[in-house]
């Protein structure tokens, strides 16, 4: 299986070219291909496809073999990936996920695609759909407890769930701990990804991620359109704000007359392969 690894602020996935390869077990390759010490190491598998409704189809698979709707660093990977590879020459990409379709606009210099912006459609804020247990219209500060202490957990589903908490300091807290026990509470039926984040100012945030079925990652574009959403519900930043992840910067956007969320920032390839 031929094979390309590329990484979005370090939020690295192996892509593999469906319209060439065949990839029969998914979910067992993911496993297998996203070892670090036995396999070739990554946060997942990413398979582009042919798609009836769209320009071409996207579904991913965590590290552990599950199978997860969408990811907006991978998105814009695969925007690169159609555009440097010649799959397409279009600079705007119709792109179908688990989480519906999704419009890739690339930013192009000297022939490569430098720069991905994905609108990422309305985001889900309604209890039951995110989904959690809970009932209503939002899911704003609620309390969640783990391991003695208490945390308070906005909900946001970008056709992926996440449960969004501010804390004081993101660069000291104890993800690897909360983080798995967050994921797992009763109140996600889907179990969820989490964000811890610092405000710095009303458009600067600094966020870490724990997403579900992959442990702490250098960064997530459903993450950081999640929290930039919930960050704008408790008043605490402006609708366009710079997120810092672990692997660096990313741009969201959330337009109010759209109600669409827009998240930019870098792809790039690291190597190709067999496997």
């Amino acid at each position: 299986m031929r094979f390309t690894k590329m990484q979005g602020l370090g939020n690295d996935y192996i892509y593999v070219n469906c319209l060439k390869e065949a990839v029969p077990d998914p979910s067992g390759t993911a496993r297998k291909i996203s070892d670090r010490h036995f396999g070739v190491g990554s946060d997942g598998l990413v398979l582009i496809l042919p798609d009836e409704q769209a320009d071409f189809r996207m579904r991913m698979f965590n590290s552990d073999g599950s199978e997860s709707e969408m990811c907006g660093n991978a998105a814009r990977c695969v925007g690169k990936y159609i555009h440097d590879r010649g799959l397409s020459e279009k600079e705007e990409i119709r792109l179908m996920t688990g989480a519906g379709l999704k419009i890739l606009k690339l930013s192009i210099l000297d022939g490569k695609a430098e720069s991905v912006k994905v609108d990422m459609g309305e985001p889900i804020l309604e209890a039951e759909r995110i989904p959690t247990t809970l009932t209503g219209l939002q899911v704003i500060n609620t309390p969640i407890e783990a391991l003695g202490q208490t945390y308070s957990a906005t909900c946001v589903s970008m056709g992926n769930p996440h449960a969004v908490i501010f804390v004081e300091d993101a660069e000291s807290f104890d993800v690897q701990t909360i983080g798995p026990v967050i994921e797992n509470y009763p109140l996600f039926p889907r179990k969820t990804n989490v964000e811890f984040v610092t405000v710095s100012d009303r458009e600067h945030l600094r966020m870490r991620v724990w997403e579900r079925g992959a442990g702490e990652t250098m960064a997530c574009g459903t993450g950081a359109c999640a929290t930039l959403v919930a960050a704008v519900l408790n008043g605490f930043s402006e609708r366009k704000a710079t997120l810092l992840l672990n692997g660096g910067p990313l741009m969201v956007e959330w337009d109010p007359e759209t109600n669409h969320v827009f998240q930019e920032g870098p792809a790039k390839f690291v190597f190709d392969g067999d496997y």
